[in-house]
């Protein structure tokens, strides 16, 4: 694991972002096309608003999330809505989203059209994750109900999972298709979180799902 810490939470968004952006770039140049798979949730809020102004070639950049909550996309849980809030607006409006929901009353009913949909844009560019208190990543919970399945190296790109601490069923890339990105960052704040990832390379990689990307990341830490 190579873990940077960075002195404020500010000067971490700031960085990673200019990160990710030359990283992105780089793959434009040599490849013509990009691809990025970004979290849902509010911590790479900051980071989003700066990539939204970059001027890259957006629209040969293909974004898509780690997993989603089973919920329309007008939904205040879904995290497609968040991502065209703060990702996919100004200069970056031009870049195409690749959907992890379509409507049905179950994730199963889709799986395979949306993993279809994924195919394309794999292996993915450059990949950022977070990380719970509980060691979990994109949706891999600990106890969720085939999270051994989507640990497993035959796995399929994408699997519906429920967990209880997920609350939703959600849909989730899979251990394989993280592990294979390009560029791995893994995003955490607080000192709870430093030590649950430290902790994480010591234990089973179902008990701390994280785990199973930890030997490709960098992890980028601040208070």
């Amino acid at each position: 694991m190579n873990l940077v810490a960075y002195p404020d939470r500010e000067l971490m968004m700031l960085s990673l972002a200019d990160r990710i952006a030359g990283e992105l770039g780089d793959f434009l140049r040599r490849e013509g096309r990009a691809s990025l798979c970004v979290p849902g949730g509010t911590t790479p809020g900051p980071i989003f608003d700066v990539l939204s102004g970059v001027d890259l070639d957006w629209a040969r950049v293909s974004v898509f999330l780690n997993d989603e909550r089973w919920v329309p996309q007008d939904s205040p849980r879904s995290n497609t809505r968040l991502l065209r809030q703060r990702l996919l607006t100004g200069r970056a409006a031009g870049a195409r989203l690749v959907p992890l929901y379509a409507p049905a009353e179950a994730p199963e009913d889709r799986l395979d059209e949306l993993a279809g949909g994924l195919a394309p844009h794999l292996p993915i560019s450059v990949l950022l994750l977070g990380m719970g208190a509980d060691m979990h990543t994109a949706s891999l919970f600990p106890g969720a109900d085939r999270l051994d399945e989507a640990l497993s190296d035959t796995a399929p790109v994408l699997m519906a999972l429920r967990a209880k601490a997920a609350g939703e069923p959600r849909i989730t890339l899979t251990a394989p298709v993280l592990k294979a990105a390009m560029n791995i960052h893994i995003l955490i704040t607080g000192a709870e979180k430093r030590a649950a990832i430290e902790r994480a390379a010591h234990l089973p990689v179902t008990e701390a799902p994280v785990r199973s990307v930890l030997s490709h990341a960098t992890v980028h830490w601040a208070e």
